[in-house]
């Protein structure tokens, strides 16, 4: 005799070898003998043989419309041989009632499973659901197909449109644009972002990292939402100084600004004036909201994004022509240098010129300090500042800057196109510690440390930098900044761009005026959006150096430089000598540090933003300078 019977959710054939009543001993079609309990076996027969009833009744399955069958069967709990009995219409033999079994267990949607052998049909809202998600699927398999087609053959689908940033910086493996794209780029061998970059998604690879960003810090986009505009003072006093700022070309939030106005006992009062956005907007209100979310501008090559909307930045920027709400830091200066007392003001300062690096550094730097140089305008106020401003170093212990330290500068004119897209670079290179950078890094220093001496005297809470140990933190109370060598430093000369900077000109605006600080002893507010500042200037200090490094890339590629000199950091690890870039080159035999070397560039690569090079020879050994400025 043999039997049909299901064994780990399988059908199975089989001959009867013993019969113990409660189980039964099976040699399947296979020859491997197994033991069967009783109740497992479905269906006993005598023929045709086990392997041929398996294959007779699994052919005969697709002859069966599981529709039709749902809509003969009835709506009670049936056995399967009996509504094979009723569907042939006679007593089915072994093959047609197994058939029938097979069918009914291979349509699920259709018939639901209540034991063994026991079906009942599919609630009709069940099965016009289930039938709705399987249409839903091979649309959505077809339209994988076609967007997987569209994307090996070069073009966007339509389905991309606007969500192209989705797709790159944060996919949902269920969306089938996803799948879609995860398809085309193993049959193209190439990754997602020069994939959709060979399909024009972006317009270069500059915007797959630029929009990266944005992706994940505004993800809103960059527009400002709707403000109250600012209302600046009218009523305040008008100093009688001609102040003068000191910018790059492209500063548009121009914070502070100088002074020079001579004594007539003899001396000078010099003026430190920075702007005053928070006399023209309160905590709380629509312009703090904008800020407290953005807490800086963003920086990078060619562009950057304000912290506030060029409508507020336009009211309170010391543009020169106008007079402009400032706090301002007077220092009462003897002919000899020395600062004998200082004092704090709210005022309109007026402003009478914005003198800019690139037409001062020519005529105002250590050669013409040291030989005289030309007459220009501002020379006497320039230098009697620097004069000072080596004073209040040499007070301090420390350098404002170190003098071997190279600052670059990135300037992209977007009108012009390159190969690698629109936006043709160009760096610049600059030793820091220069006359003018001296001067204004010396008098913030020193309006940063006495603002924040101010608020710690009279119990008001500000945010500080402070550093101990080599390591820098910000904290709500004053504490020594060990590497400027002074007691305490709040960053107060930056509040255009900075929110730290801002929250702290709130609070020296209420003890100068004598109100309630914006912020209380202990507030949480306060302790909040120091956090917050602080994670959120790191991450978009380093989304500059990401694409300051990405342009260095491009500056290698559109001048088609073969070969550079690079200086050796350590192990293989170098810096190019002409720009900012540092990669490894695996090619590179031991060097001391700050080693000259001469490489041959033999690739780059703007998505990994990245080079490749080979060594070809060591141009020149590191002096002891080389050695310290390789370890910077």
């Amino acid at each position: 005799m043999f039997v049909l019977f299901e064994e780990d959710g399988a059908f199975r054939a089989g001959t009867v070898l013993a019969d113990n009543d409660s189980s039964l001993q099976i040699e399947n079609t296979h020859g491997k003998r197994v033991k069967v309990k009783r109740a497992n076996v479905l269906l006993e027969f005598r023929e045709p043989q086990p392997a041929d009833l398996l294959t007779r009744a699994g052919a005969a399955v697709g002859d069966f419309d599981a529709d039709f069958l749902w809509e003969v069967c009835g709506d009670e709990e049936f056995v399967f041989s009996d509504f094979a009995a009723d569907y042939y219409g006679h007593a089915p033999d072994p093959a047609e009632a197994a058939a029938m079994l097979f069918s009914l267990h291979a349509a699920p949607m259709w018939f639901h499973r209540k034991g063994k052998g026991r079906y009942r049909k599919a609630p009709e809202e069940i099965l016009r659901a289930a039938k709705a998600g399987i249409e839903k699927k091979r649309q959505q398999a077809e339209a994988i197909e076609r967007m997987h087609a569209d994307l090996v053959a070069g073009r966007l689908p339509a389905e991309f449109e606007g969500m192209v940033s989705q797709l790159l910086y944060r996919p949902d493996r269920n969306r089938a644009e996803v799948k879609a794209l995860e398809a085309a780029c193993v049959d193209t061998g190439l990754s997602a972002a020069r994939l959709l970059l060979k399909c024009d998604a972006l317009s270069s690879s500059h915007d797959f990292h630029y929009n990266r960003f944005l992706f994940e810090q505004f993800p809103k986009g960059t527009d400002f939402p709707p403000f109250a505009p600012p209302v600046p003072p009218i009523d305040l006093p008008r100093a009688e100084v001609a102040a003068f700022s000191i910018d790059d070309a492209a500063t548009t939030e121009i914070d502070d600004a100088f002074s020079v106005t001579p004594k007539p006992e003899g001396g000078w009062k010099i003026g430190i004036h920075i702007a005053a956005p928070a006399l023209g907007f309160a905590r709380g209100s629509s312009l703090d909201a904008i800020a407290r979310r953005r807490l800086s501008t963003v920086y990078m090559p060619g562009n950057k994004i304000t912290m506030l909307p060029e409508e507020a930045v336009s009211v309170f920027t010391l543009s020169a022509g106008d007079a402009r709400p400032a706090v301002s830091l007077y220092l009462d200066v003897r002919a000899d240098l020395t600062i004998t007392a200082h004092e704090s003001r709210i005022e309109f300062v007026p402003l009478a010129a914005n003198l800019r690096h690139h037409d001062i550094e020519p005529v105002f730097n250590e050669t013409t300090l040291a030989e005289g140089g030309p007459d220009f305008p501002w020379k006497k106020e320039l230098t009697l500042l620097w004069e000072l401003a080596s004073v209040l170093e040499a007070g301090r212990g420390k350098p404002s800057a170190h003098a071997s330290q190279v600052d670059y500068n990135f300037a992209v004119d977007w009108a012009r196109n390159t190969p690698d897209g629109p936006g043709f670079i160009a760096i610049n290179s600059r030793l820091r510690g220069s006359p003018m950078d001296k001067l204004v890094a010396e008098l913030m220093i020193l309006a940063n440390s006495t603002w924040g001496r101010l608020l710690d005297k009279a119990g008001v809470p500000g945010l500080y930098r402070v550093q101990g140990g080599g390591k820098a933190r910000m904290a709500t109370i004053a504490a020594p900044h060990e590497g400027l060598g002074v007691d305490c430093y709040a960053w107060s000369s930056s509040p255009l761009r900075r929110y730290v900077d801002l929250v702290n000109q709130w609070q020296i605006v209420a003890v100068l005026n004598g109100g309630a600080p914006a912020f209380e002893p202990k507030s949480i507010d306060l302790m909040t959006a120091m956090r917050d500042f602080e994670q959120t200037y790191a991450e978009y200090s380093e989304f500059q150096r990401r694409m300051e490094r990405y342009w260095c890339v491009r500056w290698l590629r559109q001048n088609d430089v073969r070969t550079a000199k690079a200086i050796v950091l350590r192990d293989n690890l170098v810096r190019l000598a002409d720009i900012p870039l540092i990669f490894k080159v695996s090619s590179l035999p031991p060097q001391l540090p700050g080693a000259t070397v001469s490489l041959a560039i033999t690739g780059s690569d703007l998505i990994d933003v990245d080079v490749d090079a080979r060594y070809l020879a060591t141009l020149a050994e590191p002096d002891p300078e080389a050695r310290e400025e390789a370890k910077y």
